[in-house]
C-alpha cells in the first residue's frame, strides 16, 4: 500500500518522500482504520486524506468550514489533474444537480462539503444512496471544542457518522488542540478507537520577535522596511485599528487591505482573493481572517495587539512560512492590551470557570512575552512539547537578552500603587516616582506621599517596562471594576516583605535588537539570482492568470526556488524538481525551461530521447504525453517504453497505468500456449478497439524480462 501511495505522491503530487508522519497516517487510512491528525500548519495535512482517496475506492467527503479553503484547494486539485469539487451555498441549483450527477456516475474523487450542509438528513441519504464511500476527512476539527474561539455548533453532529457509515474510515485533522481539546474531538467526533498522530508542534523556519510597544505603528514601519513586496498579515483586535492601519500601509507604500467582520460578505471575499491571488500584498486584519488561508508564501504575521491565548498566538503566526521556507512572526505588545483584554473577559459572557481557563490562557500568553530564555521552548513547553535546546532563532536567542535585579524599584513602584490608593493608572504612578510636580499630583496632594519623588534612578520607560512586567508576574493586577487603575496582587506579598527577589527583562533598545531580523524574502534569493527570480515569478502570476487560480496552485515559492537553484535543462531534469507532479510537467514545464535558459529548440537526439522518455515515464506521465513532449510519434514511444522495459529500466507500472482485470486478461493470452510468448500480431486482434498494439508490446516485454530472469 506503501509503495502505491509513493508513488501517487511522485506521480501527481510531484513530491519524492513523504514527511514526518505522513506515511503512517496515509497507510492507516488507506487500510480502513480512523486517525486522529494534529500537524503544525504548513505540515502537509491535505496530503494525509488526499493520497488515501485517490487509493480507496469510492467518493472520499472531506467537511471544510470555509468556503474559501475549500475553493482553494479544488483549486490546486484541480490543476493536478484530481477530480474535485466543493458543493457549497455559492452555487445555484443547476450547478449543485451538475455534480450530484457527476457523483453517482463516479467522476468524482473528492468531495468538499461545509459542516452545516453535510448533516442535512438529504446530503446523508444521498451518501448513503452510493454504492462506496472512501473515507471521510474532518478538517479543522479543533471547531468542535467549545473553548476555542472558532467553534462550529454544526462540528458537534458528525458525531453521528460513525453510526450511519461504521465501515468508512474517518480521520480528523488539526493544527492546534491542546489535551483537554484533543480529548473533546475524540468524544464529540466518536473517534475512540483513532490512532493518534502527534506531530512536532515546532516550525523552525519561522523567526519570534516580541517588542515593548512604544510608538507602534512606527515600529511596524521599521519591521516592514526590509520585507517590501512580501506577502503578510498584520493582526489588530479592532474593526477601527484594522481600518486605520491598513489606510496607513497604503500611504506608506505598502499595498494593504482590510478585513474584518464589518465588512460585507461581498467586500470580505473580494479582499481575500486578492491576497490570495496578487504577490506582495499585505491583509490588516482581526482574527475573522486566517483559518483555512493556504497561501504557503506569507513571509511574516505581525500582531499590533496581544492575542488572547498561545493557542491563538501559535495559530496566527503559524500562516507565515507554510512553504518551509524563512518567515517572521512578530509583535508589539504593551500594558495598554493587557488592561483591555482583561476588560474584555471581565465582561464576557460565561461562568466564573470559563473566565479562569480564559484568564489562564491570558496569563501564559503574557508569561511568553516577558520570557527571558529562549521562546520556542517556552511555546512547545505549553503544548506539551520539550525541545532540548535553545533554538537559536527567536530574539531571545539571537540577541542575549539581560535580566536586571528589580527587586528594590519593585518594591518602590508597589508602594507607590499601595499609598496612592490602589486606582491610579501607570502614567500617575510614574509621575509620582519620578517626583513631577504636576496639576493632578497637586490636586491629589500626592507631593506629600512618602514615595514621591523616589524613584529617579530609573528613566520614564524603564518604569513602565517595570510596571508592564510586574502585572505580566501577576504582582499587581488591573482595577478592573475601576477605569483600568493599578492595585495590588495577594502574590506581591513575599516581595513587600523582603523575603525573595525580582529578576526581570531589560527591554533592548530598538537598534539592538535587529540581529536576526533581516527579511526573510532576502534570506531567500541572492543578489545574482534576483533577476531570474523575478521572472520565475512574472511567468508564474501569467499562467496564473490564464488559468484563473493563485499563483502558488501553479508553483509554490519552495518549487521556484528549487528550479532556480537546480537549474533543470530537460523536461526529464525538471520532472526531479520536488512539487512538480506528471500533469504539471506536461502543463508548465517547456515555459518554465524557456526562462532558465534552458529548452533546447531542436529536439534531443536518440540517446537523450531514450533517457529523457524514461525519466518522463517515471514521473507519471502517459505515453500520449510523453510524445507530445518529445515532438514524436505515439508508436515510437510505445515502442522506446516496450524496450526500456525488457531491459528492465522501467516497470511495466511505471510505462502504463491499466486496469487489473484487464492486465491479467493480456497476459493470458500471452501465456495460454506452450514454450514461447508469441508474438503481438498473433494474439492484437483479440484486444482490436480495446487496446493500442503499442501496450501489448510492453506488457509482451514485461513477460519476457521475467522469464529471462
Amino acid at each position: 500500500m506503501l509503495e502505491q501511495a509513493q508513488r501517487i505522491l511522485k506521480d501527481i503530487f510531484g513530491y519524492d518522500a513523504f514527511r514526518g508522519n505522513q506515511g503512517a497516517i496515509i497507510e492507516r487510512v488507506a487500510n480502513g482504520g480512523d486517525a486522529l491528525v494534529l500537524m503544525p500548519t504548513g505540515g502537509g495535512k491535505s496530503l494525509c486524506f488526499q493520497v488515501p482517496a485517490l487509493l480507496r475506492e469510492g467518493l472520499a467527503v472531506v467537511v471544510s468550514p470555509l468556503i474559501a479553503l475549500m475553493d482553494d484547494q479544488v483549486a490546486t486539485l484541480d490543476e493536478l489533474g484530481v477530480a474535485a469539487v466543493a458543493l457549497n451555498s455559492s452555487l445555484d441549483a443547476e450547478a449543485q444537480r451538475e455534480i450530484a450527477a457527476r457523483i453517482e456516475r463516479g467522476e468524482i474523487k473528492l468531495l468538499y462539503l461545509a459542516p452545516e450542509r453535510l448533516v442535512q438528513p438529504r446530503m446523508l441519504a444521498f451518501l448513503q444512496r452510493l454504492p462506496q464511500i472512501a473515507l471521510f476527512a474532518i478538517d479543522e476539527a479543533h471547531c468542535v471544542s467549545q473553548w476555542g474561539h472558532d467553534f462550529r455548533p454544526e462540528y458537534l453532529q458528525l458525531g453521528q457518522l460513525a453510526e450511519l457509515f461504521p465501515t468508512v474510515p474517518r480521520i480528523a485533522l488539526t493544527a492546534t488542540a491542546d489535551m483537554r481539546t484533543r480529548e473533546e474531538i475524540v468524544n464529540r467526533l466518536h473517534l475512540q478507537q483513532a490512532e493518534r498522530f502527534l506531530s512536532s508542534f515546532d516550525r523552525p523556519n519561522i523567526f519570534y520577535r516580541i517588542v515593548p510597544k512604544e510608538q507602534p505603528r512606527k515600529q511596524l514601519l521599521a519591521f516592514l522596511a526590509a520585507r517590501k513586496g512580501d506577502a503578510g498579515i498584520v493582526y489588530c483586535l479592532s474593526r477601527k485599528k484594522v481600518e486605520e492601519v491598513a489606510a496607513f500601509l497604503s500611504e506608506q507604500g505598502f499595498p494593504a487591505l482590510p478585513y474584518h467582520a464589518g465588512l460585507s460578505n461581498e467586500l470580505r471575499a473580494y479582499h481575500q482573493k486578492r491576497f490570495l491571488n496578487e504577490e506582495g500584498l499585505i491583509m490588516v486584519a482581526t482574527i475573522a481572517f486566517g483559518m483555512g488561508i493556504d497561501k504557503p508564501n506569507v513571509r511574516f504575521v505581525a500582531h499590533l495587539d496581544l492575542p488572547k491565548s498561545l493557542e491563538a498566538y501559535y495559530q496566527e503566526t503559524g500562516r507565515a512560512g507554510r512553504d518551509g521556507l524563512p518567515a517572521d512572526a512578530w509583535m508589539a505588545y504593551g500594558l495598554q492590551d493587557v488592561i483591555f483584554l482583561k476588560q474584555m473577559l471581565n465582561n464576557s459572557e460565561g461562568d466564573e470557570r470559563h473566565k479562569r481557563v480564559e484568564q489562564h490562557k491570558l496569563d501564559a500568553m503574557l508569561a511568553l512575552c516577558e520570557e527571558t530564555r529562549c521562546r520556542r521552548q517556552a511555546l512547545l513547553a505549553y503544548f506539551d512539547e520539550e525541545l532540548p535546546q535553545p533554538c537559536g532563532h527567536c530574539d531571545t536567542c539571537s540577541d542575549d537578552v539581560q535580566t536586571w535585579d528589580a527587586t528594590e524599584p519593585a518594591r518602590q513602584a508597589l508602594s507607590a500603587i499601595y499609598r496612592s490608593g490602589q486606582r491610579y493608572g501607570v502614567g500617575h504612578l510614574v509621575d509620582l516616582l519620578l517626583g513631577r510636580d504636576n496639576d493632578k499630583v497637586r490636586s491629589l496632594g500626592h507631593q506629600h506621599l512618602s514615595v514621591f519623588g523616589v524613584g529617579k534612578a530609573l528613566a520614564e520607560g524603564e518604569w513602565r517596562s517595570l510596571f508592564r512586567q510586574l502585572v505580566a508576574r501577576g504582582l499587581a493586577d488591573v482595577d478592573l471594576e475601576g477605569y483600568g487603575g493599578l492595585r495590588l496582587s495577594d502574590s506581591c506579598r513575599p516581595l513587600l516583605r523582603g523575603e525573595v527577589s525580582l529578576q526581570l527583562r531589560r527591554d533592548l533598545k530598538p537598534q539592538h535588537s535587529a540581529k536576526g531580523s533581516s527579511s526573510a524574502a532576502s534570506q531567500l534569493v541572492r543578489g545574482e539570482e534576483r533577476e531570474q527570480w523575478e521572472a520565475l515569478r512574472a511567468l508564474r502570476r501569467k499562467l496564473a492568470e490564464e488559468h484563473g487560480v493563485p499563483p502558488y496552485v501553479i508553483f509554490p515559492d519552495a518549487t521556484l526556488l528549487e528550479m532556480l537553484r537546480s537549474q533543470p535543462g530537460t523536461l526529464a531534469e525538471m520532472a526531479r524538481v520536488s512539487g512538480v507532479g506528471a500533469r504539471k510537467l506536461e502543463r508548465y514545464g517547456e515555459a518554465f525551461l524557456e526562462v532558465l535558459g534552458g529548452a533546447a529548440d531542436a529536439p534531443p537526439v536518440v540517446v537523450d530521447l531514450r533517457h529523457e522518455l524514461i525519466s518522463l515515464a517515471r514521473a507519471g506521465m502517459t505515453p500520449a504525453q510523453i510524445a507530445s513532449q518529445l515532438r514524436c510519434s505515439e508508436r515510437n514511444v510505445f515502442n522506446l517504453l516496450a524496450e526500456a522495459i525488457g531491459r528492465q529500466q522501467l516497470s511495466l507500472e511505471q510505462a502504463l497505468d491499466l486496469p487489473e482485470d484487464l492486465l491479467g486478461e493480456v497476459q493470458d493470452a500471452f501465456l495460454d500456449g506452450e514454450g514461447e510468448l508469441p508474438p503481438v500480431a498473433a494474439i492484437a486482434p483479440l484486444f482490436v478497439g480495446r487496446l493500442e498494439e503499442g501496450v501489448l508490446h510492453c506488457v509482451r516485454a514485461a513477460l519476457q524480462a521475467e522469464f529471462e530472469v
